[in-house]
């Protein structure tokens, strides 16, 4: 069974030979390679032209977008467009596959059928080191791949990042997957097949080596500053998981409790704003006054968004919700 490989390229012309061996290296050898090139300037075309030559299975296009489009949406639907497998995934022009991984999440998905999306552990490396932030998030997903949480965790991050995916082309396309361009555009595709009603499989086995570095999109895009990610979970939140027959109540007075409030208003969704921080109790806030965290007791049948970074403080509100009957995933979410 063929597996097509989705990969846009974008000026990656040092790392791109490495990854086009891993991707050659592996122990599966059913697979399509759709390259695009992203209107890179570097010689990335000539490097993927070089490859196409040498390897028919890899199928070398330039983005041919007609408004000259040149985010990673608008490449991944060129690729998508021309897949041939009835399994897809994706590669990020410079990261490297282990050699296991096609062959592993090929296995899961023949073993589980249609509506189901593969994913695994994840290994962040680069040339000058490794941030905390990512080495907690490496260890974050590598948790949920050995739980099979992911859904509970949904509105905290992206539990299904964009290179560490396969799922059958039927399925994206049920979840209307690279339709539009919006962003960030793997948390996107995540809520879409969630939406779809995908279910996660993971392994614990290493399926990803993933490049770290400084000039990445994710780092340098405004596309993908905070304020987006908050603003595509509370769309999402919206339209698949709020009962406007329940009780809401958001659970934060912070910086992100303050943008989730003003996009809740925005929306004309009534709620109830809480807080642990005794001081604020009583003070209006852009309108709304502020509550004791312990009038959930007294809201039935309540869902609650948490606003709350902290880890200690996301401890208690979490032991303080399930001792009121509360079931994180279905009746509260952490938005951070």
């Amino acid at each position: 069974m063929l597996i097509s490989i989705l990969m846009p390229t974008f000026n990656m012309a040092p790392y791109l030979v490495a990854c086009l061996d891993s991707i050659l290296a592996q122990t599966e050898e059913n697979w399509e390679l759709i390259a695009v090139n992203n209107f890179s300037t570097d010689n990335s075309a000539a490097i993927l032209q070089a490859y196409a030559e040498s390897d028919p299975r890899i199928r070398f296009f330039h983005n041919e977008d007609e408004l000259g489009r040149t985010g990673v949406s608008p490449a991944n639907r060129f690729a998508f467009q021309r897949t041939r497998g009835p399994l897809v995934t994706r590669m990020d022009s410079d990261d490297i596959m282990p050699p296991e991984r096609l062959f592993l999440m090929k296995k899961m998905l023949l073993e589980n059928g249609q509506g189901h999306v593969a994913t695994g552990a994840v290994r962040f490396f680069g040339e000058s080191g490794v941030g905390d932030g990512y080495r907690k998030y490496e260890a974050w997903l590598n948790g949920l791949a050995a739980s099979g949480r992911h859904f509970e965790e949904i509105y905290r991050e992206n539990v299904l990042p964009s290179p560490v995916w396969m799922a059958w082309h039927s399925d994206l396309v049920l979840a209307a997957a690279f339709e539009e361009d919006v962003y960030p555009e793997d948390y996107d595709l995540t809520f879409r097949l969630r939406h779809a009603g995908c279910k996660i499989i993971a392994t614990s086995e290493l399926l990803h080596h993933w490049r770290e570095r400084p000039d990445r999109t994710s780092r340098t895009d405004p596309k993908y500053l905070d304020n987006s990610y908050l603003d595509l979970k509370t769309q999402w939140f919206l339209k698949t998981d709020f009962d406007e027959n329940r009780p809401l109540v958001l659970w934060g007075a912070g910086r992100k409790g303050k943008r989730l409030a003003a996009l809740l208003r925005t929306c004309s969704i009534a709620f109830h704003w809480v807080c642990d921080q005794p001081s604020k109790w009583g003070h209006e806030i852009a309108g709304v006054k502020m509550l004791s965290y312990e009038i959930i007791s007294q809201l039935p049948d309540s869902q609650v968004i948490v606003a709350v970074a902290a880890v200690d403080g996301q401890a208690f509100i979490d032991d303080f919700l399930q001792k009121n009957g509360l079931q994180k995933g279905q009746d509260f979410w952490f938005f951070c």
